[in-house]
């Protein structure tokens, strides 16, 4: 079974791995760093760049973003400058399909001399003057004239990466929603997403002693039932436990809670728009502030039932494992904080469990089973939509006219809001992912694959709750 959908990921899992052995040694990572970077790039390996001392500067820097990262940058997601030197510059350029035409319809089409012929009648463009607007693409019959665009422009559906002064890679931290499809995205792996794994890692070894009276608890997405597919569900789970956490639960099961106070909201203000995806959340903040009160008030899945946990046992910690990058995010606003310590991905998980050498295959199964069927399928594009329609059911609600719109991934959520904004969206309820699918998709997966949905609908129709506020309602009394 494929770990990873390509080697990037896997570089990415070596570090991980090796700063998590590091860590749960006692070492100072940074001063394991031979070690760390003789294990991910070994020295009879011909090197990526252009000597092995390069790719380990790049190491080094991952090695860095491992343990937390630049303070001086704001966002979760940041760029190894020296990773990203490889891309052209992005924009127009004039390919070898070039025929050197007698027409030159480039150069007549385009209105500020930016496209010159060279003595072999070879059309070039001078990016001091050219400003994007393709229509020498479009008067080129050879089709010559080509729009590239780097992996993480390209990726990036809200424009919040650009080219620095050096050359590489600037996000722009106001703009950005933290999706982190460039880093899923960038065949070098210059943009990273910053990790906790060295906070958890301490974490479980202080709540694993004799004495400790704080226990560390794992609140898992519901996309795990996606993952990991080499073992079954209840083996990884056993995993899980296996690293030092006290508990295991469902966020499926604050997705249960998140969808009986969404559906009295929305009958409460007759339009809202959905506050589980927080990159959704902050693509509404940043590009629609006209819809910003449309949100919903009520918090994520992930930090309703952290929040209900930390009311009952304020000591724990509280760890949020997913396929989610946005939630890191997320657990960094002050209103979140203080419910839910850390988060992180399924990339992490799996450098976690080989940290500590432990096979999933192997393991014995746990049963799995808090959350009801409506609130697993959160993880996939419509689930939220289906659940909020079950809750106004069960809520005794239907004279309220229910009409949602499911949008995942951020060109289809943009067309929803943007109708919304000018007050022509003819639907009350707008259910938004940043990822296309859903959480199935998250740039914290291991692997994406288009029967990602069907695995999920599986392990939902597993669930043995049917209904969501019974279910709820007896949930909160075993915790």
């Amino acid at each position: 079974m494929k770990l990873f959908d390509n080697k990037v990921q896997e570089r990415k899992y070596n570090v991980l791995r090796e700063v998590a052995i590091q860590t749960w040694r006692g070492n100072d990572v940074f001063a394991e760093f031979n070690e760390i970077s003789s294990k991910v790039i070994p020295k009879d390996e011909p090197p990526q760049r252009c000597c092995i001392y390069k790719d380990r500067a790049v190491i080094a820097e991952r090695i860095r973003l491992a343990i937390g990262g630049s303070r001086k940058a704001s966002g979760v997601v940041q760029v190894i400058d020296i990773a990203c030197d490889e891309c052209p510059e992005a924009g127009y350029v004039v390919t070898d399909l070039c025929r050197g035409c007698l027409a030159h319809g480039c150069i007549d089409a385009c209105k500020l001399g930016a496209i010159t012929i060279d003595s072999k009648h070879h059309a070039h463009i001078d990016k001091n003057k050219c400003v994007d607007c393709g229509r020498c693409a479009t008067a080129c019959k050879y089709s010559a004239i080509h729009n590239f665009q780097r992996p993480c422009e390209n990726a990036c559906k809200v424009k919040a990466i650009s080219m620095g002064p050096g050359g590489e890679a600037s996000i722009d931290y106001e703009k950005c929603i933290s999706c982190g499809t460039c880093v899923y995205h960038c065949p070098f792996g210059a943009t990273v997403d910053v990790s906790s794994i060295v906070d958890v890692i301490n974490s479980l070894k202080e709540s694993t002693r004799k004495d400790a009276n704080n226990p560390t608890i794992a609140i898992v997405a519901p996309s795990i039932a996606s993952q990991f597919l080499y073992a079954n569900l209840g083996q990884v789970i056993t995993g899980i436990k296996k690293l030092g956490f006290a508990q295991v639960l469902e966020v499926a099961l604050g997705a249960d809670m998140v969808a009986t106070k969404e559906a009295q909201e929305l009958v409460e203000k007759g339009f809202l728009t959905s506050s589980c995806c927080p990159a959704f959340v902050k693509y509404i903040e940043t590009k629609y502030p006209g819809l910003k009160e449309k949100i919903s008030h009520n918090f994520s899945p992930m930090v309703e039932l952290a929040k209900f946990i930390k009311e009952g046992h304020p000591e724990a910690t509280i760890v949020f494992i997913g396929p989610c990058i946005a939630k890191k995010a997320e657990v960094r606003k002050p209103e979140v904080r203080k419910y839910i310590d850390y988060a992180i991905t399924f990339e992490e998980l799996q450098a976690l469990f080989d940290s500590r050498d432990i096979i999933l295959r192997e393991q014995e199964e746990t049963e799995w089973n808090q959350a009801s069927y409506y609130g697993r399928i959160f993880a996939k594009s419509g689930g939220l939509a289906e659940a909020v329609t079950q809750a106004l059911k069960e809520l005794d609600i239907h004279d309220f006219e229910f009409n949602p719109i499911v949008c995942d991934g951020i060109d289809k959520c943009k067309q929803a809001l943007a109708r919304a904004d000018k007050g022509v969206l003819p639907n009350n309820f707008i259910e938004g992912m940043a990822c296309i699918g859903g959480c199935v998709g998250g740039s914290g997966n291991l692997v994406r694959y288009n029967d990602a949905a069907e695995e999920i609908e599986e392990h939902s129709e597993e669930a043995t709750a049917t209904e969501i506020l019974p279910n709820v309602r007896k949930t909160i009394n075993i915790l």
